[in-house]
């Protein structure tokens, strides 16, 4: 099945706020069981970190069964590594990669 990946590199927490909210608007308006990712990458992995702003907004989004996806290339320029993550985040090799990957999976690409 095909999802949608929503594309996020800033570290404003207002626009974190904003794509969250963006993706859990999203959740009722596809087939039910449709995958839904929120890809982070550059100075947006903070997102991902525990004890931000918008802590409680992001449990929502997973909670909903939205996947918050940590590029891994942008965590080593920062020092990070999985274990610094919130509790069911997921990293990839790269973001960039990725998203091109979905893409040619035929995914929805959204940057809000």
């Amino acid at each position: 099945m095909t999802g949608v990946v929503l594309h996020l590199t800033e570290a404003s927490v207002d626009k974190h706020r904003a794509v969250l909210r963006n993706a859990l608007n999203l959740v009722p308006e596809v087939e039910p069981g449709t995958p839904i990712e929120l890809v982070v990458h550059s100075e947006a992995i903070c997102l991902a970190l525990p004890g931000q702003a918008t802590a409680d907004a992001l449990a929502e989004a997973l909670d909903a069964g939205i996947i918050l996806v940590v590029c891994r290339n942008s965590m080593r320029q920062q020092d990070l590594t999985d274990a610094d993550l919130v509790h069911g985040a997921v990293s990839a090799p790269s973001g960039v990669g990725h998203l091109v990957a979905r893409q040619r999976q035929g995914w929805a690409y959204l940057r809000p």
